[in-house]
């Protein structure tokens, strides 16, 4: 009995995080919503609605003995309560105080968040601060009770922390967004009938199937009789040609006539017999592949349904993203307002959850690097508010298109072209070449940023690359637009579903290849009297353009198969465009066009080039399904050097490069010189920023890391002093301290540092990370 209440007890608290997980998203949705809207019907209509999911989840946690959770939603209970009876005014700190319960209960939600006692404290504090929210104004929009100690560095091994910080810090954390593929899925009853009604069909073609079964058992029993009376009249006919040898004898004639009957009357009937095999066989094969469109059909309606099953629509995903811009933007002092559109149109949850990051990476471009900040959009005749507009659309062929747009700053082109210059990506001479778009497009490679200075949040040059990564991973492509002062728009372009596609299956020399249809443009045969060779390379005309002709084989590094086209009239091409790039490939035989389902290659070759994993043919034949931006990549073979190169000789040259260390404490300057030495550097400390500039006159250095809070004179006067030091102005400066203001990075990146690491989120692969990216 007590293990029947354990199991009932698990799955009704399963189910009750289901449901608290709706109640805080709306909450949270409505308290965004809610600080956008001015007094009047709607502001206290927005009330009640956040009053009444907060109701709702005190209800819920008290029928699942939940204490902590109802005694926060009664705090919160009291202050929409006052809220809606205009007892109290809305405020900025009261807002962030109310994000901050929710979060705290979403903490609470944890499956092991009740196995101990040590979230009391907080939550007391917590509560506290809701009750003191209804006296009056809050001073703070902090939670300075919940605030984290000041410390240098985090211990290299951390000793147990007591059970009030513990859960101070946790509670303080924002609430990640959960991952959208989760053990379960909540769909409509209209899509499980609907599967059923399918599965319920699939009986009727498997009787079908076991009647064909017994029909061919019946068939070849009928050709088993047919070959055992066949061996019967074997002696005849044996006896017939010995008659023939003794015409002489009368009594061998007369045996020969009655073999010779038996014999016809045998191939009488099975001339019949065979007539009947005949029909049955075509009545078989008939039936057969009636049955074969039948499940064929069905098979296909269950797969469509099934896939139905597996969509969500994009709002689950872009729920968490008013929170994440609100937050993001306060940090960097910017007013922002993000619009959703299409949010209800629905995708493969899979692909939902691989976006996600992505997503974000390019909100926080979005905020960080377009917005302006209000001073100076009022100076550009901007509203002081941004607008970041995120637009859902589905195009045909089952494809569906993601566009965020700012009305921010734009990107700087030449900014672009500068960081490309300095990563060797590049060289003068390309970027001199180079378009303003073909310019901006350098932004997706690895490593170019146009931040002036490397923080926790941007800086590194690594967003735009893993986002372009990850869509063409997913299949999809992504493109990008920026006018100076007129904002960007970054569109994306991806896969309603990852399960099945068509595909063109292909032979180049002896092997098969499937490329995905979505990419294909146009199969075609070209004439050998169209080939043009131009700067050693074979194009043909195309619509009015010329365009590459590259043989797949060399894309794939595989030797060439004999080609119609080697010596014939034509050869057989297919092209493929990615954005506006076309290319065509040459191929040894197009088969046709198939239903391909697609398997991942394992484990143990995550990332192989120009495959995107492998499918199984009818015959049983496992072929690659290739990767079509590799394989446009490959083709195009950009002069363009990779940073790859250019990464490893500066990772060789590290030994040789010195860095100058200035801290005031002996423990942290000890760790960064050991950090710093472990990683090949020569290192040189200095004890303060005085000290710090006697020794940059005496000595040859690549590189400063220094502290800031230091007597008598501190990391920011450091900086600005070397930066008015003609001989030291181009040495990269890396400040690592425990301010983390907004304030005090602002005035780091005023004085001229490359980078700002806060001691507080401190990692030494991080420090290594941004040295390595400035030397």
């Amino acid at each position: 009995m007590a293990k029947t209440n354990d199991e009932f007890l698990k799955k009704l608290l399963a189910t009750f995080r289901a449901e608290a997980d709706e109640h805080l998203q709306a909450m949270s949705s409505g308290l965004l919503e809610l600080e956008k809207t001015p007094a009047g019907d709607q502001h206290t209509e927005l009330v009640e609605k956040i009053f009444r999911e907060a109701h709702s989840l005190k209800g819920a946690a008290r029928a699942v003995n939940l204490t902590q959770i109802e005694s926060v939603c009664q705090s919160l209970e009291s202050v929409f309560a006052a809220l809606k009876g205009k007892h109290l005014v809305v405020s900025a700190p009261l807002f962030d105080l109310l994000h901050h319960a929710i979060d705290a209960v979403g903490r609470l939600l944890a499956p092991d968040a009740g196995a101990s006692g040590g979230y009391r404290p907080a939550i007391m504090e917590l509560m506290r601060r809701l009750d003191d929210a209804l006296k009056g104004p809050l001073p703070d929009p902090e939670m300075p009770a919940l605030a984290a100690p000041a410390q240098d560095f985090p211990p290299v091994s951390p000793p147990a922390a007591t059970a009030e910080p513990a859960a101070a810090a946790a509670l303080r954390t924002p609430l990640p967004a959960a991952s959208l593929v989760s053990e379960t899925v909540r769909i409509s009853t209209a899509k499980l009938d609907a599967v059923m009604r399918q599965v319920e069909e699939l009986l009727s073609p498997r009787l079908a199937s076991g009647q064909r079964v017994g029909e061919l058992r019946e068939t070849a029993a009928a050709l088993a009789t047919w070959k055992k009376e066949r061996t019967r009249i074997q002696p005849a006919l044996r006896v017939v040609e010995r008659t023939h040898e003794r015409n002489n004898m009368v009594n061998g004639a007369a045996r020969e006539q009655q073999e010779i009957q038996t014999l016809l009357e045998y191939l009488d009937g099975e001339s019949l017999y065979l007539k009947t095999l005949e029909d049955r066989l075509a009545s078989l094969a008939q039936s057969t592949e009636h049955d074969l469109r039948m499940l064929a059909g069905m098979t296909d309606n269950l797969l469509h349904d099934v896939k139905e099953m597996h969509l969500l629509p994009f709002s689950s995903l872009l729920e968490v993203f008013p929170r994440f811009a609100r937050e993001f933007a306060r940090d960097q002092a910017k007013e922002v307002e993000l619009v959703v559109q299409g949010g209800e149109i629905e995708v493969d949850r899979r692909i939902l959850d691989e976006m996600k990051d992505p997503l974000i990476h390019i909100l926080r471009n979005c905020i960080d690097h377009g917005i302006e900040k209000p001073a100076a959009r009022e100076q550009k005749h901007k509203p002081p508010r941004g607008t970041i507009t995120v637009t859902i659309s589905q195009r045909d062929s089952g494809k569906v298109e993601i566009l965020v747009v700012d009305d921010g700053a734009g990107i700087d082109a030449a900014q672009v072209k500068s960081a490309a210059r300095e990563l060797g990506i590049v060289s003068p001479e390309e970027a001199d070449q180079l378009g303003e778009q073909e310019a901006i497009a350098l932004i997706f490679r690895s490593g170019i940023s146009t931040s002036p200075i490397i923080t926790e949040a941007s800086g590194r040059g690594l967003g735009l690359a893993i986002v372009r990564e990850k869509v063409e991973q997913l299949g999809g492509t992504i493109a990008l637009e920026s006018r100076h002062d007129a904002g960007t728009s970054l569109r994306i372009v991806l896969p309603l579903t990852l399960a099945t596609f068509r595909g063109i299956l292909v032979r180049a020399g002896d092997r098969l290849f499937v490329i995905p249809a979505t990419a294909v443009e146009r199969v075609m045969r070209v004439a050998d009297k169209e080939i043009r060779t131009v700067e050693n390379r074979e194009t043909i005309p195309l619509d009015g353009q010329t365009i590459s002709l590259v043989r797949l084989s060399d894309v794939l590094d595989m030797p060439r198969g004999n080609t119609a086209g080697e010596s014939g009239v034509n050869t057989q091409a297919i092209v493929l465009s990615l954005g506006p790039v076309r290319v065509a490939f040459r191929v040894d035989e197009i088969l046709g066009e198939q239903e391909v389902l697609v398997k991942a290659l394992g484990p143990q070759l995550v990332r192989v080039r120009n495959v995107a994993g492998a499918s199984v043919l009818g015959t049983g034949q496992v072929v690659p399904v290739l990767n079509v931006p590799d394989l446009m990549k490959s083709a195009v073979k950009p002069t363009i050097p990779s940073r790859g190169p250019v990464a490893a000789e500066k990772s060789a040259e590290a030994e040789k490069q010195s860095i100058l260390v200035v801290e005031d404490s002996i423990t942290a300057r000890a760790l960064l010189k050991n950090i710093l030495e472990s990683a090949g550097y020569l290192v040189t400390t200095a004890v303060d920023g005085i000290d710090a500039y006697t020794t940059l006159k005496t000595g040859t250095f690549d590189l400063i890391v220094s502290d800031v809070e230091m007597p008598r004179m501190d990391g920011f006067d450091l900086t600005a002093k070397v930066r008015a030091d003609k001989q030291l102005a181009e040495l990269p400066i890396v400040l690592v301290t425990a301010l983390e203001s907004r304030e005090h990075r602002e005035r780091g990146i005023d004085v001229g540092a490359n980078a700002y690491i806060v001691k507080s989120s401190f990692d030494q692969s991080n420090l290594l990370e941004v040295i390595g990216r400035l030397i």
